[in-house]
């Protein structure tokens, strides 16, 4: 019924104004003199000058790029009224043609429509639709049967559901990409990638990897640091080599350095977690403070365990090491014992073994651990944490 309704739309006219931008712009055009005076090169120009506020020189290059033509008002404005019954606001539509004003030419029954119909049988609905072509406006230039379809049924294939396929597709605007998709794809099976690692990196939206022109290259990369292709850490350590730019990278290797690890320690610890190279900066020296001068520990303990860079400050790190710290200085824990097991065990490990197992003092650990912290930067870790710290033996 839904399709219907957009068929109709598609091609029904409207009582609406036939000039439906001129609002936006002071200095009204008169397309009637112009269809009489001017070939159909420049009546588009002066349409794209009046109607969607180009500057001459860049209406003229656009419509000699995009060849567009017309020696009426009637094309454009048959396409404007498409997207408009559609549910595109006059914004959104200036927006798409300012970014693809080939659409102005098109006949958007045939050319527009078939892939809002694809989407809309995939789940998509019709705001999503929307919000899609105003973002990525390129999508509708991209070819149905030899693009979006055949894109859609690759990611398909490795995702196994509508929802999650659609959500890669949108996320990573893969639509006009497809073929650097595939050739990637076949590179990293070739390579030894299971097919496992490869649904999890599109269900991560790692655009970065999928779309790179040197997948050979960064599949080196990571191989020469150690990595099986077969294992799914293969997978996350293209992520962090991909999504992280050279400078960025450089960034946090410095600040890794500047609070003491070596070249050695940030190779093993990358080896451990790849993740730790997607943390932000200021979130890697929130941790590292904490870590060295609140808990009083060394640094380098943490290249053991660098998952903790991923842990949150809030609901995790902090309420553990309250509860150790209570423990500590009640007796009930020995200070050479392990700093590492209490964040790396699951949640419910922990309270079994630092919570519940203290029966007497069960009530006083669960009410530090359960009590909020909230935590933006390395002065607010000091007032969450306390003046106090865990002396060490």
């Amino acid at each position: 019924m839904f399709n219907k309704l957009l068929y109709l739309k598609c091609v029904t006219p409207t009582a609406t104004s036939p000039y439906p931008f001129t609002h936006h712009y002071p200095f009204l055009f008169s397309l009637c003199f112009c269809t009489d005076t001017s070939n159909s090169r420049s009546f588009a120009v002066s349409y794209l000058i009046h109607n969607f506020g180009f500057s001459p020189e860049s209406a003229s290059k656009t419509s000699k790029s995009y060849n567009i033509c017309f020696q009426t008002s009637e094309k454009p404005e048959r396409v404007i009224r498409f997207f408009r019954n559609n549910g595109f606001s006059n914004v959104q539509i200036n927006n798409m043609v300012r970014r693809s004003p080939w659409l102005l030419s098109c006949d958007p029954c045939k050319r527009v429509m078939p892939k809002f119909e694809f989407f809309l049988s995939k789940g998509v609905s019709s705001s999503e639709i929307v919000d899609l072509v105003n973002k990525y406006p390129a999508v509708l230039g991209s070819s149905l049967k030899n693009q979006i379809v055949p894109t859609y049924e690759l990611i398909y294939k490795f995702l196994q559901s509508d929802v999650k396929t659609i959500g890669c597709m949108l996320g990573n605007s893969f639509f006009c990409r497809g073929d650097i998709l595939a050739h990637n794809i076949r590179l990293l099976l070739k390579n030894g990638v299971r097919e496992t690692n490869i649904a999890r990196l599109l269900g991560n939206r790692c655009k970065g990897v999928f779309c790179s022109n040197d997948m050979v290259k960064l599949v080196k990369e990571v191989k020469d640091l150690g990595f099986d292709p077969s294992k799914a850490v293969f997978a996350v350590a293209l992520m962090a080599k991909k999504e992280t730019t050279p400078s960025m990278w450089k960034q946090k290797v410095d600040t890794l350095k500047k609070w003491g690890w070596s070249d050695e320690a940030l190779s093993e610890a990358f080896r451990r977690h790849p993740h730790i190279m997607l943390a932000s900066i200021k979130k890697i020296n929130v941790v590292m403070n904490f870590w060295v001068n609140q808990l009083g520990r060394d640094a380098l303990e943490l290249v053991r365990f660098p998952k903790i860079f991923g842990l949150s400050m809030e609901k995790t790190i902090i309420p553990r090491y309250r509860v150790v710290q209570h423990l500590l200085a009640e007796g009930l824990r020995k200070s050479s014992a392990s700093f590492l097991t209490p964040i790396a065990i699951s949640e419910k490990a922990f309270l079994e073994t630092f919570v519940t197992s203290f029966k007497e003092e069960s009530c006083q650990l669960l009410k530090l651990y359960q009590e909020k912290v909230s935590v933006q930067g390395k002065e607010e870790v000091g007032a969450a944490w306390g003046n106090s710290q865990i002396v060490n033996s």
